[in-house]
């Protein structure tokens, strides 16, 4: 389904109180594909393509990453939604985070994964090597200079056949409006910081890290944590950034036994 006004892409899954997922940066509504198969047994499940991603509009533009929580808040008001239950993965996170800080009132309970507060040097400079790996505009290339950030060395050792069988998809799937769009992306957080921000988030708040994460390792959110004083941080063993996909039946009860 279309949200026009916007041009964002949008599914709808299950009843129930309504449990939005926002996507991580390279992501799009199929990455949700089995967690929507659990959650939508229990919640009302909305997953959304964000602008730059999947079947939503693209921009032709350099933009800000607050953009993203705009949309967030015009999509929930146009589905008819006076509170929702959010989980924000990676890039998803940090539109969460700005979100949950500028309109409290949309928010019954929120799941912060994998994410961080800023973007420090660090985060800085693999976000510029994801963008050199992006301008070969070829899917394996990006794949070997990319992907090794995301999983975990464990994951990396124990399914390596499955990870080189995404390879070969990345190779027939990514285009080159697809490599535009996620430089866009990769561009629109270079200045994100909520440091200041955090401690206005008064919901409950889930926060799920894993100990091989090291794009957004747990230092960074044991920080949110301790900013956000009505929240509690799950440390997801042997996984790295990818743990929704790495520990999808752990994620997915983590996330049912939060909200239910």
């Amino acid at each position: 389904m279309f949200f026009e006004e916007l041009g964002i892409y949008y599914e709808v899954y299950g009843e129930g109180n309504p449990l939005i997922l926002l996507n991580g940066i390279m992501m799009n509504t199929v990455s949700w594909l089995e967690h929507i198969r659990f959650l939508s047994k229990y919640f009302k499940v909305i997953v959304y393509d964000m602008r730059d991603q999947g079947k939503s509009e693209k921009l032709n533009e350099e933009y800000n990453i607050s953009i993203h929580s705009e949309d967030l808040k015009k999509l929930i008001d146009y589905l008819g939604f006076k509170k929702v239950n959010l989980l924000g993965l990676s890039y998803g996170g940090q539109v969460a985070e700005i979100f949950a800080s500028k309109y409290p009132e949309y928010i019954d309970k929120l799941i912060l994964s994998n994410t961080t507060y800023r973007v420090d040097n660090f985060l800085a400079s693999i976000g510029e090597a994801w963008k050199v790996a992006a301008k070969s505009y070829n899917g394996e290339i990006f794949f070997d200079l990319a992907l090794p950030f995301i999983y975990s060395k464990t994951f990396y050792n124990y399914n390596f056949e499955w990870l080189q069988n995404r390879r070969k998809i990345f190779k027939e799937l990514l285009t080159k409006e697809w490599f535009d769009s996620f430089i866009r992306l990769a561009s629109s957080n270079t200045t994100f910081d909520v440091s200041d921000d955090l401690e206005k988030i008064k919901c409950e708040t889930l926060l799920i890290a894993a100990d091989e994460d090291i794009i957004t390792p747990i230092s960074d959110m044991m920080y949110i944590n301790n900013k956000i004083k009505n929240s509690e941080l799950i440390i997801i063993k042997n996984a790295g950034h990818a743990a929704f996909l790495e520990k999808l039946n752990t994620y997915c009860n983590l996330i049912k036994g939060f909200l239910i």
